[in-house]
């Protein structure tokens, strides 16, 4: 993960060598903290994230992201699960609480977490590429970082309805359609130079009216995201040990398709 800015613009950008950009254990430690950083830079008016590699971000690198935990009383196992999800939220709670307006800037794949961390921005940049996927029912799990709780503001019930139920890729197309996204560019460079555009035009107007606008508008939008996040966590306390969990595990690194049960 990478931070810089210049002039009235940060910049974000993940970064891990795989090129895929999944989202491990050291991805959630570090988003927080470099966003805070960022966002505390003197004269930062808007914020762009963006990624390198082959894909903006395939969501949880479900090789290095332990679900479960596996010892203590069925209580214990829950109050751990709980925790934990509610530390991997934190840093795109801290992402939508910015105080300056963010944009996104997607190319290749962008799953699972990847429509999370999107989900928590303002404004979201296309390229053409771009496949986007809800993918968190095809592993027996529930949404549980946001995307549930923000993407009502954004798409419509049906859309959304569709997309997280049956976890299906979707092209870009059918985000600009849906309102996902802003704009679709024909490259990735030139989706982050439209990004940099809008920054710049954020960034020449007053700071102060800039971040009262966005705060009363995030308000207007998002006064029930933390209960509602705080639900998905209990749901998952209680349900992710579950069998069809552990079979998409299975699965999953065993590369076929998963045989569900419901149980």
């Amino acid at each position: 993960m990478e931070i810089s800015h210049d002039g009235g613009i940060g910049h974000l950008v993940l970064a891990r060598k795989s090129g895929i950009n999944a989202m491990n254990p050291a991805f959630f430690a570090e988003l927080g903290p470099a966003l805070r950083e960022l966002s505390a830079t003197p004269g930062v008016r808007a914020i762009i994230i963006s990624a390198r590699g082959a894909h903006f971000s395939v969501g949880l690198d479900l090789k290095d992201s332990p679900i479960n935990p596996t010892q203590g009383s069925a209580a214990t196992q829950a109050m751990h699960t709980y925790r934990h999800v509610k530390t991997l939220q934190d840093p795109f709670n801290t992402l939508a609480a910015l105080p300056q307006p963010t944009i996104a800037v997607v190319h290749g794949y962008c799953i699972g977490g990847g429509v999370d961390l999107i989900a928590a921005c303002d404004i979201r940049i296309a390229s053409e590429d771009s496949i986007f996927s809800i993918r968190e029912s095809k592993i027996a799990i529930v949404a549980d970082l946001g995307s549930l709780q923000r993407l009502p503001k954004i798409i419509s019930r049906g859309h959304l309805m569709e997309l997280a139920l049956t976890a299906e890729d979707f092209d870009v197309q059918r985000a600009e359609k849906i309102n996902l996204v802003n704009h679709v560019l024909p490259t990735q460079q030139e989706a982050l130079a439209h990004a940099t555009r809008i920054a710049e035009l954020i960034a020449a107007n007053s700071p102060l009216s800039t971040m009262g606008t966005k705060e009363i508008i995030s308000e207007i939008y998002d006064s029930s995201i933390h209960r509602d996040l705080d639900r998905v966590a209990l749901w998952n306390s209680a349900f992710l040990r579950s069998d069809d969990l552990n079979e998409a595990m299975t699965a999953f690194m065993e590369k076929r398709k998963p045989d569900f049960s419901g149980g």
